[in-house]
């Protein structure tokens, strides 16, 4: 038979019990074998938002009037399931969860964990006093909502396995949209089911880290598919608590795209390598610090007569392939201004020392991680010289013409150097001094002359006249003089003009 009840009210028991509770942070509420609640201490008080103990209601029925309950789940509690009720029916539990709402309010705004303590009498063992303890773990469940709430939104996939059996306790849309998991395919099942470690490098360290609890450092893994096949990610996990429970949280960064710009960019340069090295055009690759080749096709080759392995890891210039020194210091000049070469006549000169005249031009590639610069050479030795046999055989016959119109005159020195539209180049591309320099070849003065005549050194005079050959697309002093004739220019109408001395 169920003990009688017998009340606590007014006695000194009641007293003592009051001060000894008093001060816990716990929150402590007497209740009356007749329902009825006898005391409330501040803590307890403080968590229902109230100041006194009538606040809180007479009764038990009172307290329910005033104080909605319901499950973390969202259930509002029967009248029979209030804690307070099976508290007051000297029910004993321990560790129910519930949220309260005061009456009136939609929202809970505490989050209590009560438990039930029951106070006998010493002589009969009946109970005296039923007692409702209650701790405010609000802050806590509003930080795991909190938690919740960022972990389902986080665009990076996660998951959370409890380490006490490794299965998965949590896991968020972004590892279900990496994957094509269902929500329902993951929960539950273990690390190794849904297995995050498959062809990691470092395995054993990740297996070694789960199993103690620590952090698994970032390593790439292929994570197996639900529909087959695996998918490249880095995966790392941290040691976390929920509900007071060690998990561990494996958060992931895709890195299938970056494996199939990889592939599409390891294919892409396969197809230009083959490209490159079938052209019939020669060609080259050259770093574009400092010029040194990495790369030549057999067009090269063939046109040069140098093998492959005595080209790569030199520049052009130290093969001797340019003619002469001019032509090596103006080509580099407007390559070290990040300026392509387009169409270029330059002399080349070959491994068994012969001369190839050439149209160069350059394109800025970039290979893998390398700036790299593509040359193209054209061999114009056939067309030149057939050219220069024509222009040789019809001044043979006009030997002694100085009656000869100067419309005539003028087409025969285009024959020996390309007209503005060839280079898209005229006069007017040449700077003041470059203009005064080429005066002075179209007199016929070699360098030294020219030097004396502007005042300047002797290196400055072959510069110049290094950047005008360039720019004009010749690279002899006779085809410069014609090229400035052709278009009108001599050296009669420009007066030398003296460098100032410091």
């Amino acid at each position: 038979m169920t003990q009688p009840l017998t009340s606590l009210r007014d006695t000194v028991a009641l007293r003592h019990l009051r001060q000894i509770v008093a001060g816990l942070d716990e929150g402590v509420l007497l209740i009356d074998p007749d329902q009825s609640l006898l005391w409330a201490n501040p803590a307890a008080l403080a968590m229902h938002g109230v100041e006194r103990l009538e606040d809180l209601g007479a009764t038990v029925d009172d307290y329910r009037k005033r104080f909605k309950l319901r499950y973390r789940n969202n259930h509002r509690l029967s009248a029979d399931d209030y804690p307070v009720e099976r508290v007051a029916a000297g029910e004993a539990f321990s560790e129910v969860v519930v949220e309260v709402m005061a009456a009136g309010d939609d929202e809970p705004r505490w989050v209590h964990q009560v438990r039930s303590l029951v106070i006998n009498e010493e002589d009969d063992g009946a109970p005296s006093c039923v007692v409702m303890v209650i701790q405010d773990v609000t802050a806590q469940f509003e930080a795991e909502d909190r938690f919740e709430q960022s972990f389902n939104a986080n665009p990076a996939p996660a998951v959370i396995c409890r380490l006490a059996d490794r299965r998965f306790v949590k896991v968020n849309q972004g590892f279900l949209d990496m994957t094509g998991y269902a929500k329902d395919q993951v929960l539950c099942r273990t690390v190794y089911e849904i297995d995050v470690f498959h062809g990691a490098e470092r395995i054993d360290l990740a297996k070694e880290r789960l199993a103690e609890g620590r952090t698994i450092p970032q390593m790439e893994a292929e994570l197996a598919l639900p529909q087959g096949g695996t998918k490249l990610v880095i995966v790392a996990g941290q040691p976390i608590d929920m509900g007071n429970e060690p998990c561990m949280l494996f958060t992931f960064a895709d890195l299938e795209p970056r494996r199939k710009a990889e592939a599409a960019l390891r294919h892409s340069e396969e197809r230009f390598t083959r490209t490159f090295e079938m052209a019939p055009v020669p060609m080259a690759i050259g770093a574009r610090d400092g010029h040194l080749l990495c790369e030549v096709n057999a067009s090269f080759c063939a046109l040069t007569g140098f093998d492959s392995t005595e080209v790569v890891g030199r520049s052009l210039g130290d093969l001797g392939l340019w003619a002469n020194d001019e032509v090596r210091t103006s080509i580099e000049a407007l390559l070290d201004d990040d300026q392509p070469l387009r169409g270029v006549e330059a002399r080349l000169g070959t491994k068994d020392r012969g001369e190839i005249d050439c149209i160069v031009s350059t394109e800025p590639i970039t290979l893998g991680d390398g700036a790299c610069l593509l040359w193209a050479f054209q061999d114009i030795t056939q067309r030149k010289a057939t050219e220069m046999e024509l222009v040789e055989a019809i001044e043979a016959v006009m030997k002694d013409t100085s009656w000869f119109s100067r419309s005539i005159m003028d087409k025969l020195a285009r024959l020996r150097a390309p007209s503005p539209d060839d280079h898209g180049v005229g006069i007017s591309a040449l700077t003041a001094r470059e203009r005064e320099v080429l005066a002075q070849i179209c007199r016929g003065l070699d360098d030294k002359s020219i030097a004396r005549a502007l005042g300047v050194s002797g290196n400055t005079v072959r510069n110049h006249v290094a950047r005008i050959y360039a720019k004009i697309g010749v690279n002899r002093r006779t085809a410069a003089a014609a090229w400035a004739r052709a278009r009108g220019f001599d050296g009669d109408s420009f007066a030398p003009t003296r460098e100032k001395s410091a």
